[in-house]
């Protein structure tokens, strides 16, 4: 099934370093008509180039380029050209003819403001009159003193590829010859501090919008001192935007970006959690835009071929590959992609067994050498137009364990803020208790995770990342604590530390996180909470009757059964 024109939606995601690019430096051009210090290199010497960035012509111009100068060997098959449009003189003057010898035959170009970017030096200075030096008018200053560098939705990026990137042809237009292009901001690396109106952007077809906040309406790592990352709540608004979005009619694919050593949560989440059968494709970066050998360009390009190829789609039209990562010209399955390292090539399939879908080969063919057999989006039993609406969690009222109600979707059937699970991650080698006769009262940290769960009043959980591949804990006071909380309501996930190619041993009273990560069994048990609820409360969690146990034990295998199959 081959797609003739893509219909693509973009989905910014929070410290998305694709959307990412060096801070705009005054150029030496500005600094030597403003008498202000310029550039120099290493030896004191001025730079011999000034960067140029993307920027917008406001008026038309025509420029004159020399003949044979795209290539200092083009002049070697000049039998192979057509004439110039005119020669220049010593004079400057332009003629339709060479006046004398040494004249320099030359194209004219028009150049006009609705062609798109153009590389030009970068000319702005500071409003106090000195250079621009990095992306902060006060170094290490207030947020008020902040430019940024990342861009509010995909639009700038997407442009920039498609004006300014070459295909292996050596044609431009790499995405728009093959799709159209909507762009959402869902969870953007950049904001409007002060509005949308008070920016001057108005052409980005979302009319007006408020002013934003850093740390709750986007998230950016740089400037360092000012980055942030956003909450967990923030889960919830993402799967109500994507599921919104997939479930329009609009569009034959997804694009989502994030920051990369985040983007493998977010696609896995959204393989247990979007209701679609259109593909989702996950991009990153590992060196900004505009950087030399930027990777994220291509990465951007792969997805919107791969979506338009058509080649994700079974027999009946619906995505057989599942929520995929694309990077570096190889599809990965979410479940299974990792970031190993910050350098481009550096994602890998965790788990041992497969994992890397598919690839674009060097002359941009697309093939699918895998297809993943867990169960991922319209599949999966824990999609959100599945789960229920209220489910019920364990939680400590009034000094006594109870079920409290929790909200899971409200009436138009969105998740709730609320309903995102709290899960952490415990962790323990070799060699970790304190003493040889080591209890339960020499863990004030794990007591205090469990403690804090229970006391949220919300769904909770832990996974705890143990040996190799078992999944077991060493410490055996650690697992004596871990049971109470699972008899206090709590589901404990076990999984293999690092990335383990074995299978969690399953037990009674644990769950398997299978060849999962810890990262990737936190965000499965999340989503398990949201449509099992939390495990049966014992009476006397230290010491459960029969019945309790079997009741629990029963519990854990609806667990293990979404773990064994997701």
């Amino acid at each position: 099934m081959t797609v003739a024109k893509a219909r693509i939606a973009h989905l910014s995601g929070p410290t998305a370093t694709i959307q990412n690019t060096p801070p705009l430096v005054t150029s030496n051009k500005a600094r030597s008509q403003r008498g202000l210090p310029l550039l120099t290199d290493a030896a004191g010497e001025r730079l011999r180039f000034d960067a140029l960035r993307s920027q917008r012509l406001a008026l038309p111009a025509t420029v004159y380029v020399e003949q044979f100068s795209a290539h200092p060997l083009e002049a070697d098959a000049a039998e192979l050209y057509g004439p110039p449009d005119g020669w220049v003189g010593a004079d400057g003057v332009v003629r339709d003819e060479p006046s004398a010898e040494g004249d320099t035959p030359v194209y004219a170009i028009e150049l006009r403001p609705e062609d798109g970017f153009y590389p030009l030096p970068y000319m702005a200075v500071q409003a106090d009159g000195s250079a621009w030096e990095e992306e902060m008018a006060v170094p290490l200053g207030p947020a008020s003193a902040a430019r940024q560098g990342f861009f509010p939705d995909g639009s700038w990026s997407f442009e920039e590829i498609d004006r300014l990137g070459i295909e292996e042809g050596g044609t431009a237009s790499a995405i728009s010859s093959r799709a159209t292009v909507d762009f959402y901001r869902v969870a953007p690396p950049a904001g409007y501090s002060k509005g949308l109106a008070a920016a001057k952007r108005t052409d980005v077809g979302e009319g007006d919008i408020p002013a934003e906040i850093r740390g709750r309406h986007f998230n950016a790592y740089k400037p360092v001192h000012l980055s942030s990352v956003p909450a967990r709540p923030a889960l919830a608004k993402i799967t109500n935007d994507v599921q919104a979005i997939a479930s329009s009619g609009d569009y034959d694919g997804l694009i989502w970006t994030q920051g990369s050593p985040q983007v493998e949560e977010t696609a896995y989440w959204m393989s247990l959690l979007i209701d679609t059968t259109l593909p989702i494709c996950g991009n990153s970066a590992q060196r900004p835009q505009g950087l030399i050998s930027a990777d994220g360009p291509k990465n951007i390009v792969d997805s919107v071929s791969f979506i338009a190829s058509g080649r994700w789609a079974d027999a009946d039209g619906r995505n057989r590959c599942g929520v995929v990562v694309i990077e570096e010209q190889q599809y990965f399955a979410a479940r299974e992609v990792y970031k190993s390292d910050a350098r481009p090539g550096n994602y890998r399939a965790t788990g041992g067994h497969g994992g890397i879908i598919g690839q674009t080969t060097h002359t941009g063919a697309i093939h699918l050498t895998y297809l993943p057999a867990y169960k991922h989006t319209y599949l999966s039993e824990m999609r959100t137009t599945v789960l229920p609406s209220t489910v019920k969690a364990a939680a400590l009222v009034d000094g006594s364990l109870r079920f409290v109600e929790v909200e899971v979707k409200d009436a138009e059937g969105r998740i709730t803020e609320h309903a995102i699970p709290s899960v952490s991650i415990v962790k323990e080698g070799g060699y970790f208790d304190e003493e040889w006769d080591a209890s339960a009262d020499d863990l004030p940290v794990l007591q205090a995770i469990i403690e804090q769960k229970l006391a949220l009043r919300r769904l909770g959980g832990i996974v705890t990342e143990g040996l190799v591949p078992y999944g077991r804990l060493p410490s055996k006071a650690s697992a004596a604590l871990l049971e109470r909380a699972v008899f206090s309501g709590i589901p404990v996930v076990g999984v293999g530390r690092g990335a383990p190619e074995g299978f969690a041993d399953p037990t009674p009273l644990v769950v398997a996180g299978s060849n999962l990560t810890a990262i990737k069994a936190r965000l499965l048990l999340m989503a398990a909470l949201m449509k099992l609820g939390s495990l049966p409360i014992a009476k006397d969690p230290t010491a459960p009757t029969a019945e309790e146990r079997a009741a629990t034990i029963s519990a854990v295998r609806a667990y293990q059964e979404l773990f064994d199959t997701h």
